[in-house]
């Protein structure tokens, strides 16, 4: 497996949100018991890369899909509806849990980015899914930071130097398109705080 293949699958949309949980958990000022936190971190890992990964081989099974790069919009659109009901249900149960209220606004943040992109897809355009995750966690650390006056400078440079390494190994896969990329780090950004605006 090359370079560019190898960050596709370590950064793979499945893969963000528990890196997002553990990066939540490491930077929150609320003492949380370390029984909680596995088990958040759990539920978050079945539910985001487990019940996907799952789907995705059950979905290829049945012909629905023809490559778990899903790369198609036709074979985005039942993938992405499963990511739409999961991220809705954590979201839900994560937001009301005190301790881990806004880590729920991370979910519905992404949520709105996803419903938009299922919109464009009626436009016939594709956005980068593995740019938008990562972008999507950027913009949520950056806010979650600025509401708690915590520094995470650290944090997001490393994020916007992955977010630049991910988007230069999807273009060169020849996955995107420039334009791709750029949609789906704009909605992947500014989800995360118009969501805020509204909850």
């Amino acid at each position: 497996m090359n370079f560019h293949k190898l960050i596709s699958v370590i950064l793979h949309p499945i893969v963000i949100p528990t890196i997002g949980v553990i990066l939540f958990l490491s930077i929150s000022p609320l003492e949380v018991r370390k029984e909680r936190q596995y088990l958040l971190i759990s539920i978050v890992f079945f539910a985001t890369y487990i019940i996907p990964l799952i789907s995705l081989i059950i979905l290829k099974a049945l012909g629905y899909i023809n490559s778990f790069q899903v790369t198609t919009i036709k074979e985005r659109k039942t993938p992405i509806y499963l990511m739409l009901l999961i991220f809705y249900v954590l979201g839900k149960l994560l937001y009301n849990i005190v301790a881990f209220k806004e880590l729920g606004i991370l979910f519905f943040g992404t949520i709105t980015a996803l419903v938009i992109v299922y919109f464009l897809f009626f436009l016939k355009i594709k956005t980068s899914l593995h740019v938008l995750s990562l972008s999507s966690m950027l913009g949520f650390f950056l806010l979650y930071a600025t509401l708690h006056s915590i520094s995470i400078l650290p944090i997001a440079i490393v994020l916007v130097l992955l977010t630049g390494i991910l988007a230069s190994a999807r273009l060169h896969l020849k996955a995107h398109t420039p334009k791709e990329i750029y949609i789906g780090f704009f909605l992947g950004f500014t989800s995360q705080f118009i969501t805020f605006l509204f909850l």
